[in-house]
């Protein structure tokens, strides 16, 4: 199944290739979760902070299906 990515501030480092914010296709096996998406993506999953499906919040052992898409949004540090 296809999926399509958006990764955000720091994170977008991690693909050069592609523009931060930039939506871009990966593809999956039926049945992913989000966890198999990071790991594919080869995302360090200690930074990440908000992770969005289809504009709503939703934790790393969530369902993907074809279509959806993700939006990956590091932590945020402040003072």
């Amino acid at each position: 199944m296809i999926v399509h990515v958006k990764l955000f501030a720091a994170l977008a480092s991690h693909w050069p290739e592609v523009a931060a914010g930039a939506p871009f296709a990966v593809e999956l096996p039926e049945a992913a979760t989000l966890t198999d998406l990071v790991r594919q993506l080869e995302l360090p999953a200690e930074r990440l902070g908000a992770v969005f499906v289809n504009g709503r919040p939703r934790p790393l052992e969530w369902a993907l299906h074809a279509g959806d898409e993700v939006g990956f949004f590091p932590l945020i540090g402040g003072g």
